[in-house]
């Protein structure tokens, strides 16, 4: 079973190409408040990652896939684990489809689905979790479209610059059974 490729998406490596929709991404002040972002980064910068982007999980403690639509090779995204704890077996999941057209397709919860089986089958973790500010109803609806259940509540988390925000946390347990 490849885990990284279905019918419609391949989760694949940053490669040197993707410098122009990271840097998109990175410097999008929309997405900052979720990835607790809070200057812009420069294409020096963001070269920089991509050379070292080739680096383990299990050194570096995160791993970013591009998610592409495998019939036309666009990338249309991307798919974080970060906070990779192998001893406790879990890691963080972060997702964005930034391409506005590419969104409500459904390839945001083929991505996580294809995710959760690499990282429960060849990273061998037994939960992922996700943060997500209690205001995000179209992330909270996808997680719990895909099992995960809502752990706890981190009030006050997040200053959004109007005021502060609750983060929940969502996890997903694997069971070895299925």
């Amino acid at each position: 079973m490849n885990t990284l490729k279905s019918d419609t998406l391949v989760l694949r490596a940053l490669e040197k190409t993707d410098l122009d929709l990271l840097y998109a991404l990175e410097n999008d002040e929309s997405v900052w408040e979720v990835s607790n972002t809070t200057t812009p980064y420069s294409k020096y910068v963001l070269k920089q990652y991509l050379d070292n982007a080739h680096r383990d999980i299990f050194e570096v403690k995160q791993l970013r896939l591009v998610i592409c639509i495998a019939e036309e090779d666009k990338a249309i995204g991307f798919v974080d684990l970060f906070d990779f704890e192998p001893k406790h077996g879990r890691a963080g999941v972060g997702i964005v489809v930034f391409d506005q057209g590419e969104r409500n397709k459904g390839y945001a919860s083929e991505a996580l689905r294809m995710i959760s089986r690499y990282a429960f089958t060849h990273l061998k973790l037994h939960q992922l979790y996700a943060n997500i500010s209690d205001d995000n109803s179209v992330s909270i609806q996808l997680f719990e479209k895909l099992g995960y259940t809502l752990s706890g509540t981190k009030r006050d988390w997040i200053n959004s610059g109007k005021g502060y925000k609750n983060e929940l946390l969502y996890q997903l347990i694997h069971d070895k059974e299925s």
